[in-house]
């Protein structure tokens, strides 16, 4: 072999290696100023609270600023967006929601691939749904419920936070799988569903536990169900419906993911200290607070439930033919 033709295989050796060792280094100095966590909801809700905190830990843990930046509106689309076009360098991180899952179906013409723009870091939250009556309709459990309905087809009014919400299409499953006939009331959030359910104007609602704990445990409402395959130790007279309906699932969830191509080593970073945040009692106490469940689990672990979610829901989509108007 000849100097120059050895010279040049070492000099492409060379070359081919520098994006790894640049990458390597790059995540050695990670973070070197402030990291944006981008919430695609209003300040307030449990995916912007559990944000906060986890964000705060951070910035305490890595010596950098994390500070979240809400950027709500057309359906936590704008929000998305901005996180899967951000340049993938860490700097942009994004506080996904169960809403994305839904969106990446209920949506045709999105400017993200939420499955493929991103990717996971750690789940945050899970949130599971209370299947809820006014206290007037004759059914004290799910399998009452439903026989109920299959007498009355579409007599009974299903209230949920609005079309393509977690609660709207949990009662799609529920009608698909138990092959009842209900009439969707969508309203503008849980709050003015709930609202219209203790008053008697709708007669069930799914809605996440977060929003109609205080009033199972009031009596103002009924709970019939939890849509999650375990009971709760806040009611836990009330049985998952998955016992009745095996597979059944309706769920809220938050995680924090990341724009596709930031280096596996500050997916690792943050994985390992988001994950020691959500293990502190404070937090994870707040988490509780709010009607849900630290999940625990790797960064896979995270990405194959998204996948499962987002898939659980694109069928319903198009079973239900649901459509926004």
């Amino acid at each position: 072999m000849s100097i120059l033709r050895r010279d040049v295989l070492r000099l492409s050796a060379g070359l081919a290696a520098l994006p790894a060792v640049s990458r390597l280094a790059f995540a050695d100095t990670y973070p070197s100023r402030p990291v944006r966590v981008l919430v695609a909801t209003s300040a307030g809700g449990s995916t912007d609270i559990i944000g906060r905190l986890v964000a705060q830990y951070l910035s305490d843990k890595l010596g950098q600023s994390f500070f979240v930046e809400n950027r709500p509106g057309g359906g936590n689309n704008i929000g998305t967006e901005m996180a899967a076009h951000a340049p993938p360098d860490g700097y942009t991180l994004f506080m996904a929601n169960s809403v994305n899952a839904i969106n990446n179906s209920l949506y045709e013409n999105l400017n993200y691939v939420f499955m493929s723009d991103f990717v996971p870091i750690v789940n945050t939250m899970t949130s599971p749904c209370l299947m809820m009556v006014h206290p007037s309709v004759p059914a004290k459990t799910a399998a009452e419920f439903i026989a109920l309905a299959k007498a009355n087809p579409g007599k009974i009014n299903m209230g949920s936070g609005g079309i393509g919400s977690t609660g709207h299409l949990g009662g799609e499953l529920l009608q698909m799988m138990a092959g009842i006939k209900l009439t969707h009331v969508p309203y503008r959030g849980e709050a003015p569903a709930m609202t219209d359910l203790i008053a008697g104007h709708c007669q069930m609602v799914i809605a996440t536990t977060g929003s109609a704990m205080e009033y199972c445990k009031a009596g103002s409402v009924r709970a019939i169900a939890v849509t999650l395959d375990m009971k709760l130790d806040a009611l836990p007279d009330v049985k998952p419906l998955s016992d009745l309906l095996p597979g059944y699932m309706a769920i809220g969830w938050s995680g924090l993911v990341a724009p596709k191509d930031v280096p596996a080593e500050i997916v690792a970073l943050l994985h390992k200290h988001a994950s020691d945040a959500l293990a502190q009692p404070n937090i994870k106490q707040r988490v509780i607070d709010m009607g849900g469940v630290v999940p625990g689990g790797t960064a896979a672990d995270f990405g194959r439930f998204m996948a499962e979610d987002t898939e659980r829901w694109a069928k319903v989509i198009k079973v239900a033919n649901i459509k926004l108007n």
